[in-house]
């Protein structure tokens, strides 16, 4: 199947499929016009992908998950690196998390020593 319709079926952009090949996520073989030739698994490939970037794995994150499936498992999660790659991802989270929540605060702070109130939305 060509990517337009790969990225249909797996619901992304043919953008987003382009990238995933770009690092390495997808290899597919291309016919003598040049077109890629996707097939099922790739569809499932990419829909395991894109599954994994909304919630918040970078899709570079996602190899050991791509790996796993195309090794046979049923899940992508089924291999240990793709255990580890879901710790670090949650590391990741948890270091912006406390990121966004310090600036949250330092902003809360110039909010309240300009006479603005953060809870109740004055700003006077």
């Amino acid at each position: 199947m060509r990517i337009g319709e790969l990225a249909r079926r797996a619901g992304v952009t043919t953008k987003a499929v382009r990238y995933y090949e770009s690092v390495g996520l997808l290899d597919a073989p291309r016919l003598t016009n040049g077109y890629r030739d996707f097939d099922e698994r790739d569809v499932r490939l990419v829909r395991e992908i894109s599954g994994l970037v909304a919630l918040g794995v970078r899709a570079e994150q996602a190899r050991p998950f791509v790996e796993c499936l195309v090794a046979g498992n049923e899940r992508g999660h089924d291999c240990p690196d793709s255990v580890t790659a879901y710790r670090d991802a949650i590391a990741e989270l948890d270091e912006r998390i406390g990121e966004l929540s310090a600036r949250r605060a330092a902003l809360a702070t110039l909010l309240e020593s300009a006479g603005g109130c953060v809870e109740c939305g004055r700003t006077d």
